[in-house]
């Protein structure tokens, strides 16, 4: 077992935050959603179209107090945290309901929002007692933050071990053989040197930089700060390296012992910080995953996808709550594993990608399942950016997609301008979900086009003013419905 990301003071302050927490909400109860997912998987739009249809109500059949007329409506409140900046949900919606409508940027800083929700209760008693409220926090942050946490289980050597290994798999970037060629002129007992510590750190960040760029490496991301560094570039504790174990010695004054310490202060200044403030207090959890992206780029995608999931759900809080525990020791009871971009392949295929995320996450969930958390696996989408169609020529109809590729995205020998319409077949997900990881699974799977937002979807003067989605109300019912009886 991993050693713990917390100490025994930090698990006291927890424990203390629990308690208080648990006071100021005993008139509104107050849930703590964590959105999670590496980059890309669509964090983002997931939050700002789950927050935009549960204020309109609007598509969201498959939410039970909805569905069942117990929805009483929405409001955004003031986030009691004054230190963590706002989830930007008005500039988010402006980019995704304008007249040209944009996806939205990524996320680059950890934010937060807070709904109320006022419901009728189920039962009697809660008749009888009158609407209910519920505070919901959510709680989004970058994706590469989130390989930071297996760090916190890992010595500077053992680190430098895998990361080495990895630079070495990825020689056939510029990037990968420029950071390892600025090792080989280096002595083994070479002396603390800031220029050669600023060299490497800089050649490894270019490294990093290209390897997610291609989306077939993503475990080889961490240290995250390294790509989202913010009001930390430059900082001592984002700059260092890894260095072969060849060079380790017991001088203090060494390149390898300067490292060494940076490591180590990178992981107590940023990465516990960000554990025990953030995920240490989560009830549940939706990780977004981009199964699509890593089913086109080929197996070794997939299996290193797999291995990055597995790796980050080691160090949740997972686990069946109890009074006593939510208390002290809350753990995340539920997590939800969200394959976004449905509406990329046909609707036909949506059981296959379904089954392929759950063969995806088995192995994390798994370990969820044993510690007592529930969960689930879905194929979503937010935000549809498409409609079905079919094409037909000489030999029949074909079964297609209907969208507006963004401007710049390439298929064969066509460059789309962004205000052209097509027609599109995506192509076909494997059958047996099991494939994905061998080598018969080559790179070029899908026509795989990014989509723009769709037009006039969430106009408030239409009769149903909310984002047209895949399951988005499927996934909040399973986060949240339980909280809302």
């Amino acid at each position: 077992m991993p050693p713990s990301p917390t100490s025994i003071i930090d698990e006291i302050g927890i424990a203390l935050d629990n308690v208080t927490g648990a006071a100021s909400g005993a008139i509104t109860p107050t849930m703590r959603l964590g959105v999670t997912g590496l980059s890309r998987s669509g964090k983002t739009v997931f939050i700002t179209s789950l927050v935009h249809n549960l204020l309109n109500q609007g598509r969201m059949p498959g939410f039970s107090p909805i569905a069942e007329g117990r929805f009483l409506g929405a409001r955004l409140s003031e986030h009691p945290n004054k230190t963590i900046p706002r989830f930007a949900y008005e500039k988010h919606l402006e980019a995704l309901s304008g007249s040209h409508p944009q996806w939205p940027q990524s996320t680059k800083t950890i934010s937060q929002l807070r709904l109320t929700l006022k419901f009728q209760g189920q039962g009697w008693l809660a008749k009888l007692n009158g609407p209910s409220h519920l505070h919901l926090d959510i709680i989004d942050y970058p994706g590469e933050w989130l390989l930071d946490l297996p760090l916190l289980s890992l010595s500077y050597a053992q680190w430098s071990k895998q990361a080495l290994e990895r630079a070495n798999n990825a020689t056939q970037t510029k990037e990968a053989k420029a950071f390892l060629a600025a090792l080989k002129p280096l002595k083994q007992a070479a002396p603390a040197s800031e220029p050669d510590a600023q060299n490497l750190a800089e050649l490894f960040t270019l490294y990093l930089r290209a390897a997610r760029a291609t989306g077939k490496s993503m475990s080889t991301l961490p240290p995250g700060r390294f790509l989202l560094p913010g009001d930390m570039e430059n900082s001592p504790a984002l700059t260092f390296a890894p260095l072969p174990e060849a060079f380790a010695n017991r001088k203090t004054d060494s390149l390898y012992a300067l490292m060494a310490r940076r490591y180590e202060a990178y992981k107590a200044l940023v990465v516990r910080p960000f554990f025990k403030d953030h995920f240490a207090r989560l009830d549940r959890q939706i990780v977004t995953v981009d199964a699509l992206r890593a089913l086109n780029a080929g197996a070794d995608a997939v299996t290193d996808l797999q291995n990055a999931l597995v790796s980050v759900l080691s160090c949740f809080r997972q686990g069946a709550n109890n009074p006593l525990t939510w208390l002290f020791a809350r753990k995340i009871d539920k997590i939800l594993f969200a394959a976004t971009k449905a509406d990329h392949v046909h609707h036909t295929s949506h059981d296959r990608l379904q089954a392929i995320i759950s063969q995806l996450v088995a192995k994390a969930s798994q370990t969820a399942n044993f510690s007592g958390a529930q969960t689930r696996a879905l194929a979503i989408a937010s935000i549809r950016a498409t409609t079905h169609g079919t094409i037909s020529d000489k030999n029949g109809d074909l079964e297609c997609l209907v969208g507006i590729p963004e401007k710049g995205e390439k298929l064969d020998a066509t460059t789309y301008d962004g205000k052209t319409e097509i027609a599109l077949f995506p192509g076909d997900l494997p059958e047996n979900p099991e494939s994905i990881f061998q080598p018969t699974l080559q790179p070029g799977l899908l026509n795989f086009l990014r989509f723009s937002p769709p037009k006039n979807s969430a106009s408030p003067k239409s009769n149903n003013p909310g984002f047209p989605h895949i399951r988005l109300d499927q996934a909040l019912d399973f986060l949240l419905g339980d909280w809302m009886k």
